[in-house]
């Protein structure tokens, strides 16, 4: 959610934020939504203000004998009374008006995002290891398939974009989710949660999936929705709160996640990049505003661990402003080399969402010896997603005899285990 002050005092700057956003001028809607909410809220303060008064003049008349100035009082009182539910309603609707509106509007991207439409126009920031030359590399579903990674069971039991994983690589799948949350929990100070996976509607709109994005989302029959991310139940750990403590706050869990994958009919429709079901290690941190770009380094270079301590290669890529996600401001995607198809592809996308959330969550803070709150800053990213990590490690670790190599770090999970074969 923005902040309406800051539409009053800066339209132009908002509408040129808007503009890199690829989106049409809208402060002069905005502003005049929030002139009719204040009309609104006067027309209220009004009323209320003059039958207080009114009421507070009849007893003194009363007291005078003044009768009859004290029934002409009455008379505007009740006249009041009977006026003002209509006043209320209408100022309710003024504010849900203005609030709706803010509430379909992205976030606006700092200076440093770079411009584009696309990702296209993503710039490249930095590479880490040397892409794994390997002959007639297969693809991850082609490995997987004498290793307990089965999808025609999945297809007849619940349909397209799910997977069983049997033995082997159900153990690997156990040992790579594992390993993260370790990892981040023990070398980066996060603290383990393990959260609810349904919530409710002011969750998602907490960190706002809710309104815009419904068609990305399960729902269930009693009005609650599945979890797209652990983002959403970590991030509204501070909902309606002012926190006291030092910050940061860092949350990590480790969940299955629910999406509908809407609009991405066509897209890697074989294998596990792209399911309906999958588990990821997400990361949450609650910081001040002056903490918050720091921490997105940091919590960038927690992801980046893991695929550093994993042999892995990958890049790191900064999005463009048409790239981005609608709640961050910035956004780091990184991106991990796959032999089977000779490129690399996203395995974590860490963002800086500045205030934007935490207007829509109310979350504050008190600064240590100063009046008053602020609101916090949330930030958020992938630790990674663990059906990703899989397809990477297969892929960059598979053998011509069809086993695959475990990584090292991943050997003490899996028993001593040096490599996976066939079922």
């Amino acid at each position: 959610m923005h902040d309406i002050r800051f539409i009053r005092e800066n339209p132009a700057a908002f509408d040129a934020g808007l503009a890199r956003r690829g989106l049409e001028p809208l402060s002069a809607t905005i502003l005049e939504a929030d002139a009719q909410a204040r009309s609104a809220q006067t027309s209220v303060d009004t009323m209320l203000a003059t039958r207080n008064a009114a009421s507070k003049q009849i007893g003194a008349l009363m007291g005078k004998g003044d009768k009859e100035g004290a029934a002409a009082l009455k008379a505007e009182v009740e006249a009041i009374k009977l006026d003002l539910p209509a006043k209320e309603e209408a100022k309710r609707s003024a504010d849900k008006v203005l609030v709706d509106l803010l509430s379909t509007i992205p976030n606006l991207p700092v200076d440093e995002v770079p411009q584009g439409a696309d990702e296209n126009d993503n710039a490249e920031v930095a590479r880490w290891g040397e892409p794994v030359e390997i002959a007639n590399a297969r693809e991850h579903f082609d490995i997987g398939a004498a290793l307990g990674l089965d999808f025609e069971s999945a297809q007849v039991v619940s349909g397209a974009r799910f997977a069983y994983l049997r033995g082997p690589i159900a153990r690997l799948n156990r040992a790579i989710g594992q390993f993260m949350l370790d990892t981040h929990t023990e070398t980066f100070g996060y603290q383990e949660v393990v959260p609810p996976v349904l919530v409710r509607d002011d969750a998602l709109f907490g960190t706002a999936q809710l309104p815009k994005f419904a068609e990305d989302l399960f729902a269930t029959t009693d009005g609650r929705w599945l979890i797209p991310t652990a983002e959403v139940s970590l991030t509204n750990l501070v909902r309606e709160q002012i926190l006291d403590g030092d910050l940061p706050l860092r949350f990590t869990a480790l969940t299955l996640c629910f999406r509908s994958e809407a609009g991405a009919a066509g897209k890697d429709t074989r294998g596990l990049i792209r399911q309906h079901q999958f588990d990821k290690c997400e990361l949450v941190s609650i910081t001040t505003p002056e903490q918050s770009d720091d921490e997105h380094e940091r919590m960038t270079g927690a992801a980046e661990h893991i695929l550093q301590s994993l042999d892995l290669p990958y890049r790191r890529i900064l999005l463009c402003s048409g790239d981005m996600g609608f709640s961050a401001r910035k956004t780091y995607d990184l991106e991990v080399w796959l032999p089977g198809q000779g490129k690399y592809r996203e395995i974590s996308s860490c963002s800086n969402c500045g205030d934007f959330q935490a207007r829509r969550m109310n979350a504050r803070y008190r600064p240590a010896g100063e009046k008053g709150t602020k609101f916090v800053h949330t930030l958020n990213g992938s630790g990674l997603a663990v059906g990703r990590t899989l397809v990477a490690i297969l892929e960059n670790y598979q053998n011509e005899d069809g086993s695959v190599t475990i990584p090292e770090v991943l050997r003490p999970y899996m028993g001593g285990l040096d490599r996976i074969t066939a079922l």
